[in-house]
């Protein structure tokens, strides 16, 4: 599964040499989904990173420890990102801010119902100062004017890209890459893939990163809850090409080698169909998984569609819950419908 300790030994200290600020007990847990798994006809894992301590979790906490352990590095007293709306990222910003002592400012796009429900409700019972923006690229330049604001007043902000996909940001899935391995070495499992849902593209790059640098025969699958397969791919060899010259090694990767799916989005990022509400369902009462309605329901479906096609080769399959516990409440309206069905 891993090539040699010292190839694991090597990839740990590249890693860990970087600043780093605690925020989550690590590992999380991996369960075997087995009454789910026998309706999919797979031998199914779910990496439970919506089990953190941290506001509620997410995938994006993992990121955030190397982001704020650069920020503090760097003396900055102030975190800047975007998001959408209902954005986890957002949320875990705020809350490792707070963790650590410093403001923050998010930018949501674009601007949502006037009564905070879901993630907005923990923004603002953070703290988190918010503005909002129609567009993503409105937002990228309000969070500069933000920035140049804080600075003519002596603050030191520190800019988070939408997601945390940055190279510090990409870390955090490297290193979760050998933390998966090692909890499915201990069950005595040879994992074929890990299916997540891709957004921004960071989750993804750090798993690749870490996979390869340890040698692993480890597919990761991309669900894409918003772009297209082509610019999905663009972006995570960007991701992966920027963490790898940060870690000081080299890594040669073709955007065909990435693997992404478009297939599943239904009509676009954050639309809510009747399908993505079945399989809530279906998640949830099988395994008693709550998947959110514009992420991991999205990839879940991804995951049984292709199942049903025999894409996975009667290998094991590891679903990476990415968390989004608040989105189902801040989306209750539009979920509402297709649950009364039944």
């Amino acid at each position: 599964m891993v090539e040699t300790s010292s190839t694991v030994g090597a990839m740990f200290w590249r890693i860990h040499r970087f600043p780093r600020y605690r925020l989550i007990s690590l590992p999380t847990p991996l369960e075997r989904a087995e009454r789910l798994g026998r309706e999919l006809g797979l031998e199914l894992y779910v990496k439970r990173d919506d089990v953190m301590e941290l506001a509620l979790g997410g995938n994006k906490a993992r990121k955030l420890e190397f982001i704020l352990g650069d920020a503090l590095a760097k003396g900055c007293d102030t975190l800047i990102t975007r998001g959408a709306y209902h954005s986890n990222h957002a949320r875990l910003t705020a809350a490792a801010a707070r963790k650590a002592g410093l403001e923050v400012h998010l930018v949501l796009t674009p601007p949502g119902s006037p009564e905070p429900q879901g993630n907005v409700l923990l923004d603002k019972l953070l703290g988190a100062e918010i503005h909002y923006t129609d567009t993503y690229d409105e937002a990228d330049k309000l969070m500069e004017r933000i920035a140049e604001e804080l600075k003519a007043r002596g603050r030191k902000p520190y800019i988070i890209p939408g997601g945390g996909a940055s190279p510090h940001g990409v870390l955090g899935y490297a290193a979760a890459a050998l933390e998966i391995l090692q909890q499915l070495s201990e069950a005595g499992v040879r994992p074929g893939y890990i299916v997540h849902a891709a957004g921004t593209g960071a989750t993804q790059a750090g798993l690749i990163l870490g996979l390869r640098l340890l040698g692993a025969d480890v597919e990761v699958v991309g669900i894409s809850v918003g772009r297209g397969s082509g610019e999905m791919r663009e972006r995570i060899v960007g991701l992966v090409r920027s963490a790898a010259r940060l870690l000081g090694v080299k890594l040669d990767l073709d955007p065909e080698e990435v693997v992404v799916f478009d297939d599943y989005r239904f009509g676009g990022y954050a639309i809510i169909t009747r399908e993505v509400v079945e399989t809530m369902k279906m998640a949830a009462r099988t395994e008693a998984l709550i998947l959110d309605p514009v992420y991991t329901a999205k990839a879940m479906y991804g995951l049984a569609d292709l199942a049903s096609k025999g894409y996975f080769e009667a290998r094991p399959v590891v679903f990476l819950h990415t968390g989004g516990t608040p989105i189902p409440f801040q989306t209750a309206e539009q979920i509402a419908p297709f649950l009364a069905e039944g």
